[in-house]
């Protein structure tokens, strides 16, 4: 019976990594329609019916193409970080609390932070052990906004996990029954937003491969493989990001189509900043981080603590 068991888990891990893979693939899709859209334009809309099989041939021309490494490379990091940041970003969503055959650990929240902070690692060595200078600046540059958003995001999830009393994911949904938390906690959930923003190095706050000014970052010397997996660990934390959204903010995790809707929308949120925003300026990311959102998370995180003691 454990032994049945262990495969159920299995194939229900093997099934939602398939399913993650999938909704990557497509939020690439709808990203390059609305940015499209947003530029008057049509995005792509050739191969298949609307565009609908363009991520496929996409995936198949990069795997494709010739692997190229520098001849200076630390071939063996340089081969293989790509590989571990693609593993951490699907390692993380083992963590969706699902009711029935899958993992559902009390220690979710602290999984979650250390898988986080393990990414950086896999940043940092790819920018290293290309030994191009633009690699290495890059990398730089994303380790450093990496480390100083996910202090503010602790402390803003600090304040979720007071107000719950427990790591579980899945005791979000029963305190939002009646409220979502995002109504008491609406300066946090925007704070949250822009932080995972620029956690997941995306526009406008995308300095570790600024194209415009910079020679692309940290991923500069990737091609083919290595660079579709750097590209699908990006896309495939936008959506845990979307999804741990909605789980703390905006009702908790319930298997019905308007969770669903509630994901797209959160997804949709980081194109339409895209679309949208210029790129900001480094040194006021930086500020952003450690004089507005620092104070602000730490400040509410008292407020909360305080107020959970009052009810008490």
């Amino acid at each position: 019976m454990f032994m049945l068991d262990m495969y159920l888990i299995m194939i229900g891990l093997l099934i939602l990594i398939i399913g993650v893979l999938i909704g990557v693939a497509y939020l690439t899709l709808l990203e390059r329609k609305v940015l499209g859209y947003i530029q008057i334009r049509k995005g792509p809309n050739k191969v298949g019916f609307i565009g609908i099989l363009q991520p496929f041939s996409d995936a198949i021309k990069l795997f494709t193409k010739e692997q190229t490494y520098p001849n200076f490379s630390n071939y063996i990091c340089y081969y293989f970080s790509p590989v571990i940041s693609f593993i951490l970003s699907l390692m993380i969503w083992m963590l969706i609390p699902y009711y029935f055959n899958l993992i559902s650990f009390n220690l979710g929240i602290l999984f979650f932070l250390c898988c986080t902070s393990l990414g950086v690692y896999t940043v940092m060595v790819a920018g290293w052990s290309s030994n191009s200078n633009y690699a290495l600046l890059g990398g730089l540059r994303a380790v450093a906004q990496t480390i100083s958003y996910e202090v503010s995001l602790a402390l803003i999830l600090m304040s979720s996990i007071i107000m719950i009393m427990d790591f579980n994911m899945l005791k979000f949904f029963f305190y939002q029954e009646i409220m979502w938390f995002i109504v008491m906690m609406l300066p946090l959930s925007m704070c949250w937003i822009s932080s995972s923003l620029a956690e997941t190095n995306r526009t406008p706050f995308d300095f570790a491969e600024g194209e415009s000014e910079l020679v692309s970052g940290f991923n500069i010397e990737y091609s083919s493989g290595g660079f579709a997996l750097i590209f699908l660990a990006e896309y495939s934390s936008i959506l845990f990001m979307s999804m741990l959204f909605v789980l703390i903010y905006l009702g908790g995790f319930d298997l019905s189509f308007m969770f669903y809707l509630k994901l797209t929308f959160i997804s949709f949120l980081f194109i339409w900043v895209r679309g949208t925003l210029p790129r900001y300026r480094y040194d006021k990311l930086m500020y952003l981080a450690w004089k507005s959102y620092l104070p602000v998370s730490l400040n509410f995180l008292l407020f909360f603590l305080g107020f959970k003691i009052f009810l008490l």
